[in-house]
């Protein structure tokens, strides 16, 4: 009969091997969606996040086409790097999840990351209600009401699992900016790093501009999708309404393999 210390063993060793086998499959993952041969198929998932009727009334208007600009920003950023395909990026709509992810802990230590990322993780596979094919990246999209003037809470991007958070309006006019932290997000789970100030949230120099050589430097006239904001006058900056004032700058499109091919 198994005692105590082998049967520890043994669950020890299963783990391990389970975990494993999980690393694996998400790096064999990124892999295959950053070497760009196919089209990335990227689901959004609405959610009333405060359960107001106008939210929900929105909701209900969305439609594929107001994601459109996603894709052609995709489109139009990767043939500025010489990436063949004709479409990098295609974006679908799930119904509504009428589900909440699990709340982003404040101040998280290294281990409050990882569980939230676990949960993160097997709340959506309990919550996801898209029927076509499997998708590469899901996009869950925290939508509040515009008279709703809380300060939203920071969107996410989770490369291990392939899953954005992202909290917007519901509104026609922020769905720009929505589909910009989206793709900002969306870079997140394909190895994109963060390129501004986590204190003051001020794009870094050079990285994080549009345009760091330009001549005045400042102001200027795009912002860079890792930078997440335009530098207009020193320490003001400001977020773009919508991805037509968006680039993918040299470092970012070097760490979703766009470039050094």
């Amino acid at each position: 009969m198994m005692n105590s210390d082998t049967f520890r063993k043994l669950r020890i060793t299963i783990l391990l091997l389970l975990l494993l086998g999980i690393s694996l499959n998400t790096w064999l993952s990124i892999v295959r969606v950053t070497d760009w041969e196919e089209p990335l198929w990227v689901v959004i998932y609405p959610i009333n996040a405060d359960d107001r009727i106008d939210t929900r009334q929105y909701i209900s208007a969305l439609s594929e086409e107001h994601f459109e600009d996603m894709e052609v920003f995709m489109q139009r950023e990767a043939k500025r790097y010489g990436i063949q395909i004709d479409q990098p990026l295609e974006v679908k709509l799930a119904p509504l999840v009428r589900s909440h992810p699990p709340a982003v802990p404040e101040n998280p230590s290294l281990l409050m990351n990882v569980l939230w990322s676990l949960k993160m993780r097997f709340w959506s596979w309990q919550n996801d209600n898209w029927e076509g094919p499997e998708p590469d990246i899901r996009i869950y999209m925290r939508l509040f009401s515009p008279a709703n003037r809380n300060i939203l809470e920071h969107s996410l991007g989770l490369q291990k699992g392939m899953i954005g958070l992202v909290n917007g309006f519901a509104s026609v006019d922020y769905q720009g900016r929505n589909n910009m932290v989206a793709i900002h997000e969306l870079m997140h789970t394909l190895g994109a790093t963060d390129k501004y100030d986590m204190k003051t949230s001020l794009p870094l120099w050079p990285e994080g501009y549009a345009a760091p050589h330009q001549e005045p430097l400042i102001p200027q006239k795009a912002a860079e999708v890792m930078g997440g904001r335009m530098m207009v006058r020193g320490g003001i900056a400001l977020m773009p309404n919508s991805l037509k004032q968006v680039i993918v700058g040299p470092q970012t499109a070097h760490e979703i393999n766009w470039r050094n091919r």
